[in-house]
């Protein structure tokens, strides 16, 4: 996809503030720190659009950045970091708990995890909370330009079984250094956002 334009429109805490355009939503789920804002800056060729911080934790709202007029991404709060209270972590998980179960314009989760390391409990706990309910999504293995290209195979067969990731189910590997996968990542995005247009039969035709 060509990016256009691309803005931050809210960090919102709830429903009340969830854009109303029924634009299709992509979320980025992921532990904290792993890279979700700057795989969205990457993907939109932006440096600092998705705010970016070396303090694990700091995203605490779904922020929301609307891409060509045509669709978010909806950036969650990073999981599993020990410094944040236990409150703040219960209040973040029901907030995103209730997104994923109930928002009508969400058409695909990123789960984006570090391919440099095993997958962390949080990591399994999502995957498997995001396939139970059917929601359809894409793992993405960021930071692959941290690791030896001749070692990411090791890694992606380590990262895929430990998920239980099955064949034919979606997984990229992906730099947001060198822009690895953003292509196939953005082919992904715009096949599950795509706008059907509606198909003229012969009544239609004839106006009946």
């Amino acid at each position: 996809m060509k990016v256009t334009s691309a803005e931050f429109v809210i960090s919102a805490v709830g429903p009340a503030q969830y854009p109303e355009d029924a634009l299709p939503e992509i979320a980025l789920a992921g532990r904290s720190n792993v890279g979700k804002s700057s795989l969205i800056n990457r993907m939109i060729n932006r440096k600092n659009l998705a705010r970016t911080s070396s303090t694990p934790g700091k995203t605490q709202h779904m922020n929301y950045y609307r891409i060509n007029e045509r669709l978010y991404f909806v950036d969650f709060p990073g999981y599993g970091y020990a410094k944040v209270s236990k409150v703040q972590r219960a209040a973040w998980g029901k907030m995103v708990e209730k997104y994923l179960a109930e928002r009508e314009t969400l058409k695909l989760v990123l789960l984006v995890v570090d391919l440099r390391h095993p997958p962390t409990s949080d990591d399994k706990m999502m995957y498997d909370w995001l396939k139970h309910y059917g929601i359809p999504m894409c793992v993405v293995a960021t930071k692959a330009d941290k690791i030896p290209k001749t070692r990411w195979p090791k890694h992606i067969k380590i990262m895929k079984e430990a998920l239980g990731v099955q064949p034919g189910e979606n997984f990229i590997p992906y730099s947001s250094e060198i822009g690895l996968g953003r292509e196939d990542l953005w082919n992904l995005v715009e096949s599950m956002t795509a706008v059907e247009e509606p198909e003229i039969g012969p009544e239609s035709e004839n106006g009946e």
